[in-house]
């Protein structure tokens, strides 16, 4: 993991104009904002105690370029202190970058991930039953939806014809349908960031990474940033019904958020989101490599429509939010057998990376054997009030 963990892998390319900002660990301090470039890791406690209330300053991008803030540490060796295995805990090591936002995700977002959940379904969380499941929905549905725009006539008339040939599902209604799937991926202050391990649950047997965009929103609605997460899923218990997709999404270590939030400014905002190509790779123990892509280009919906839709009139997040914007990638690669598709091991390393928002990296175990979450937002309260940063 280590050489996914150096300063010339995870920050952007073009990290010299960038304004990013995460979180630290500090041994008698606890979780810390900071500024990240490849000069430091810098302390914005005084600008703000934390990541929800920087986002709320009307431009946090320019308040942080004007804020210097006291130099924590180097950079390499906060990054080199975040892998999993090799952390001093006198150091200082990242975090995810959120701490107060609640945690959401919009699913079925891309035609590709779309059919993929569809047959999930039509299998019952069967991995051997998925090759077999996918030719048949193919062949009833086709593979190419990409042209339908959610919500539009087209997609009703679509619907009309695929309940008449009873090949309808509730995966093709938030796909196409006018209405987005937001769920909530997991609880506020549990994210874990680029180095931490992420967990599966040890039942499940049938998972899978997912690389997503996460965008970073203030209370008011407005993005302010973009992220890199890792929406860890587990296919078998969101197929066997989808009433267990809390189950099947939040865990512990279920989601990785990182290595940090780069703020909008001139230099980059939503267009940029709307462009970003995501690569992902998996590596195993067992010399099994996988590799993947996940372009924003192709999002059936629109990330502000998203945003939209999840924080509004009829729904508000007074702390903000951290929305996952969904993936296109669906690993169908077989791993242990031919029709046995692709599911995670413990040990496998996966990365995601995208030129201008850096690399996140995370080590697979199951959820019951990496580190339990015990700093919830109390202690973080705690912990800024010794310090003086509360009003």
């Amino acid at each position: 993991m280590n050489h996914h963990l150096q300063p010339e892998s995870v920050l952007p390319e073009d990290h010299a104009d960038a304004v990013l900002v995460g979180r630290v660990w500090r041994a008698g301090q606890g979780a810390v904002l900071v500024r990240v470039g490849a000069e430091g890791v810098f302390d914005l406690s005084h600008l703000a105690p934390t990541s929800s209330t920087l986002l709320e300053l009307p431009d946090p991008a320019a308040a942080v370029r004007a804020h210097p803030g006291q130099r924590i540490a180097d950079t390499a060796a906060v990054l080199a202190n975040s892998a999993w295995n090799a952390r001093d805990p006198a150091l200082p090591w990242l975090l995810a970058p959120c701490d107060l936002q609640a945690v959401k995700a919009a699913g079925v977002t891309f035609v590709a991930s779309m059919l993929e959940r569809v047959i999930e379904e039509q299998a019952r969380g069967d991995a051997a039953r998925a090759e077999s499941v996918r030719r048949a929905v193919a062949g009833v549905i086709g593979d190419d939806l990409a042209g339908v725009r959610p919500g539009s006539p087209e997609a009703l008339r679509l619907k009309d014809v695929l309940i008449a040939q009873g090949a309808w599902s509730q995966y093709l209604e938030v796909g196409i349908g006018p209405d987005a799937e937001i769920f909530t991926k997991s609880q506020p202050m549990s994210a874990v960031g680029t180095g931490a391990e992420v967990g599966i649950h040890p039942a499940s047997a049938w998972n899978n990474p997912e690389p997503e965009v996460v965008l970073a929103i203030a209370s008011d609605g407005r993005v302010k940033g973009a992220a890199l997460g890792n929406d860890v899923n587990l296919r078998d218990f969101e197929g066997r019904s989808a009433l267990l997709l809390g189950k099947a999404k939040d865990n512990n270590g279920s989601c990785a958020i990182g290595p940090f939030i780069r703020l909008f400014d001139a230099g980059f905002g939503i267009d940029d989101v709307r462009r970003c190509e995501l690569s992902m790779q998996v590596a195993g123990e067992d010399g099994f490599a996988m590799e993947g892509a996940s372009s924003l280009a192709k999002i059936s919906r629109d990330p502000l429509d998203l945003a939209g839709q999840a924080i509004g009139p009829h729904h508000q997040y007074p702390d903000g939010l951290l929305l996952f914007l969904g993936t296109m990638f669906a690993p169908t690669q077989d791993r242990h057998g031919p029709g046995q598709g692709f599911t995670h091991a413990v040990g496998d390393l996966v990365t995601v990376a995208t030129p201008r928002l850096g690399r996140l990296c995370n080590r697979v175990n199951h959820c019951d054997r990496i580190p339990r979450w015990t700093y919830g937002a109390g202690a973080l309260m705690r912990d800024l009030a010794r310090r003086g940063l509360l009003a």
